[in-house]
């Protein structure tokens, strides 16, 4: 019996440490996810923020709306974009809300102001959904590598053109039946990678609008002779070589991308059903005996994503649990990382639209961990890990949201 006493001494510490060990493990916190159609919100002080900091944050944003008319055809026309060769709208435009965002803390909403429900054009954010279905063919194999010359991959794209022989079909002697992206000796050296960081030089016109027409250099006399860049060489923002990028994954997908998107990432999330993509009014293709609307990448020309505050959170909040939601990784923690890592000619992007804060030069009082999807408006997702915080900033001056940043991270406490 004293032999088992003193086993029994021996063993009760290590087994009770093993056991308080397990517990520890077990202990983990719960990651919240919010449940489709409800997002819950939390008092500033659950957690660990200082309600009347916070509140000054979103008084801050508020009175930092963007001047820009509210009326988006207006803004357009107004803007450096409608006086571009080309620059009419070709999709549609609507009118905007007011100054509009939500602060998410630790997966919960703690603040909002404006109109977080309405359905609003998101402009260039949309490119981030672009790249995540980009993203999703590769997951899914259909893109082998993103190193991969893009021309491979193409079948010929018939457009839908019902009036095109309704005056003379002559004419038909020399017009082109088939969209070939990727038919010019420089365009056949397009990688998709070179297209996710727009730094592709794709050359060519789509859907009526040619890539020099797209913010165009100082000298007119260059716009259609100037040399070609080496693919990855040099970065330019290009909303034409954007809208390529959806097409050429139109063609790999063979179903509406915003059909890919709605399966794929926004049901699984919880998104709403008021959300929208689109594309111009001449952007349609046959696809498989079907017509099929490519979408637009952003809203330079009109169209694009039409989407609400707390549906950018819901992605934003994606992007920030690195591609997973509750139980399943929509978007590989490859793809992030890859979508995450600086374009060498521009360290402060990554895919589109995929904002970084390499070196704190985009906004200095955040992490130079966090990035943000950013469209004109402007239209913002801040998305921060190492705060587990989510910002959404709609119709805000864009050179104001270094600002609210500062002010939500003051209203930490224990800092």
């Amino acid at each position: 019996m004293k032999y088992f006493f003193y086993l029994r001494l021996l063993f009760t510490p290590i087994l009770a440490i093993t056991v308080s060990g397990l517990f520890a493990q077990q202990k983990k916190p719960v990651i919240y996810y919010p449940p489709p159609g409800n997002w819950e919100h939390r008092s500033a002080s659950s957690v660990a923020l200082d309600s009347v900091l916070l509140q000054e944050a979103v008084v801050y944003a508020q009175a930092h709306e963007s001047k820009e008319p509210r009326d988006l055809k207006k803004a357009h026309y107004q803007s450096g974009f409608g006086r571009e060769p080309f620059g009419y709208p070709v999709g549609p435009l609507k009118e905007r809300g007011p100054a509009t965002g939500l602060i998410i803390k630790n997966g919960y909403i703690v603040a909002e102001w404006g109109e977080p429900g309405r359905v609003d054009q998101t402009f260039s954010v949309a490119k981030s959904f672009l790249s995540s279905v980009a993203g999703l063919a590769y997951d899914a194999g259909l893109i082998a590598q993103v190193a991969d010359k893009v021309y491979p991959y193409m079948a010929p794209i018939l457009p839908y053109e019902p009036n095109r022989l309704a005056d003379n079909r002559s004419d038909a002697l020399e017009h082109k039946d088939v969209i070939d992206l990727f038919g010019t000796e420089h365009n056949r050296t397009i990688g998709w990678d070179h297209l996710l960081r727009q730094t592709s030089d794709w050359e060519g016109t789509l859907w009526g609008k040619p890539d020099w027409a797209d913010r165009p250099q100082q000298n007119p006399s260059e716009w259609l002779t100037r040399k070609r860049n080496v693919p990855g060489t040099v970065y330019k923002y290009n909303d034409t070589r954007v809208n390529v990028l959806a097409l050429a994954l139109l063609n790999i997908w063979r179903q509406p991308l915003p059909v890919v998107l709605k399966e794929r990432i926004m049901d699984p999330i919880g998104a709403s059903r008021t959300w929208r993509w689109t594309g111009y009014e001449n952007s349609w293709v046959i696809m498989d005996g079907q017509l099929v609307q490519s979408v637009s990448g952003g809203s330079h020309w009109g169209g694009g994503l039409f989407i609400n505050a707390y549906d950018q959170a819901r992605f934003g909040y994606l992007t920030l649990r690195n591609g997973k939601w509750k139980d399943k990784q929509l978007l590989s923690e490859a793809w992030l990382k890859m979508a995450k890592t600086p374009t060498s000619v521009q360290p402060t992007y990554g895919f589109m639209n995929y904002y970084l804060n390499t070196d704190k030069k985009f906004y200095p009082s955040a992490p130079a961990t966090a990035f943000a999807h950013i469209g004109a408006g402007s239209n913002i997702i801040y998305v921060d890990a190492e705060n587990d915080l989510i910002i959404v900033a709609r119709w805000i001056e864009g050179n104001a949201m270094d600002g609210l940043i500062e002010r939500v991270l003051k209203a930490k406490k224990n800092q």
